[in-house]
């Protein structure tokens, strides 16, 4: 009876370290979506700056560096989506070893020592983390790949029979490709946090949830709180009042 009580203790745990691991990403992700549409942060200002590079780039007929910007870009969300397929293969590979794992980090456990069958569990998890990472970071590819067909086939300075509207229209739907391509590039960063945060789970539950915890704190403060966001939000002010 003690036991049974213990394995429903147990499982009743891993079911709040759960719910409350996967309450920080999502519940995060749709605090960062909402509030970017409604006050300033990374994105928002981001996007601004954006809007004013693809604007100038209809003003001149070299874009030679923007297309080689464009490149770096797509180069660093190819770098993660292979990243993570190493790192599934990884954890694949961690199946084999899960009594060597278990056995090293049982000095660490703060309740009772995983199983074999929780070990998995965790794994399995830990793939599915990665494999949305690999399907983001690959789909933020494909956008600045997209964007780059754009750059390419936008209208040239000296051409004519073309407005200034059709021009501000034309870098408006650059900037927001470019703009949809950074938040899968985002989302895949963040997924990559989140895994940080469920690996303490290895060592206990309490530090899957107080790594979550601190997670979302680290990822306020650089989205709407850090000296990166002030010093781009002057540069985007002083941008407006030279204009």
């Amino acid at each position: 009876m003690e036991s049974r009580s213990v394995s429903l203790l147990l499982n009743t745990l891993d079911l709040t370290t759960l719910f409350v691991f996967f309450t920080c990403w999502w519940g995060y992700a749709f605090y960062a979506q909402y509030n970017s549409k409604r006050r300033a942060c990374l994105v928002s200002v981001l996007h601004q700056f954006r809007l004013a590079w693809m604007s100038r780039l209809l003003r001149r007929d070299n874009r030679i560096a923007d297309a080689s910007v464009m490149a770096n870009l797509e180069r660093s969300s190819l770098f993660f989506a292979s990243s993570s397929l190493l790192i599934i293969a990884g954890l694949f590979t961690a199946f084999n070893y899960s009594e060597k794992a278990l056995g090293i980090l049982s000095d660490f456990y703060l309740l009772a020592p995983m199983s074999p069958q929780e070990w998995e569990v965790k794994i399995i998890v830990l793939v599915a983390i990665f494999s949305y990472a690999f399907f983001t970071f690959t789909w933020s590819v494909r956008q600045y790949n997209f964007c780059s067909v754009l750059v390419g086939s936008a209208p040239l300075a000296t051409e004519r029979g073309i407005e200034d509207s059709e021009r501000e229209l034309y870098a408006m739907h650059m900037a927001q490709i470019c703009s949809l391509a950074a938040n899968q590039f985002n989302y895949g960063l963040r997924a990559y946090y989140f895994a940080m945060a469920f690996c303490g789970w290895f060592l206990g539950p309490y530090f899957c949830m107080a790594a979550s915890v601190m997670v979302v704190a680290v990822l306020y403060r650089r989205e709407f709180r850090s000296k990166t966001f002030k010093t781009l939000s002057r540069g985007l002010v002083m941008k407006s009042h030279a204009s």
